[in-house]
């Protein structure tokens, strides 16, 4: 992507990610508190994760399993009937609304509205010289290979998908990419993988 190209994303991403927190941040408020009501800890969940280039950065979710989970059940793989699941934390994920705080992560350039999804950094260290092509550009809240799939399909796919958006990037393939993710959202499909399981990398 060229440098102009990148300055125009850039522009929409943040023009967008400020409209956006201002209209749902009543629904914000909503949700905090309703985790605060539900189970005890933060209402968001803070994970590394690895952004253009390789740089870390802090990915921000509204929080909803409970606290600790990575050390139990099935790690940072996530099952469709997860004990380690909240009420509310169920219904969030359905709806993809924890993922609504990545636009803060947008607003701050770590992120942009659409994207590869960013991996953590022990993804990142098995990729292949092919696959590193995925850090080329901002992570996204959607992308390509979240429209074409999500977690249904397997990773090795999804990386090829998001190449592919990478070597054909437009401003114009950004707006279809957003209207898509927002119908797979409303739909609910694709939050968990095939098996009922969200997957590590394979």
């Amino acid at each position: 992507m060229k440098t102009w190209q990148q300055a125009i994303k850039r522009l929409f991403d943040f023009v967008v990610s400020i409209v956006s927190l201002l209209i749902v941040s009543p629904l914000f408020l909503f949700i905090a508190l309703l985790i605060k009501l539900d189970s005890k800890g933060p209402v968001f969940y803070v994970q590394e994760r690895i952004g253009k280039d390789g740089k870390p950065f802090d990915l921000v979710k509204f929080r909803t399993m409970v606290v600790g989970a990575e050390e139990t059940g099935l790690g940072l793989e996530v099952a469709r009937d997860d004990e380690r699941i909240t009420r509310v934390g169920r219904f969030l994920r359905q709806w993809t609304l924890d993922e609504l705080p990545q636009l803060i992560n947008v607003l701050r350039g770590e992120m942009g509205l659409v994207g590869p999804r960013p991996g953590m950094a022990s993804q990142v260290a098995r990729y292949t010289p092919r696959q590193r092509r995925r850090l080329e550009v901002k992570p996204g809240m959607a992308g390509w290979a979240w429209i074409n799939g999500r977690n249904i399909i397997p990773w090795r796919e999804r990386i090829e998908l998001d190449i592919w958006y990478i070597d054909h990037w437009s401003l114009r393939l950004d707006l279809l990419i957003l209207l898509k993710a927002l119908g797979l959202a409303l739909r609910r499909e694709g939050v968990y993988g095939p098996d009922g399981i969200v997957r590590d990398l394979e």
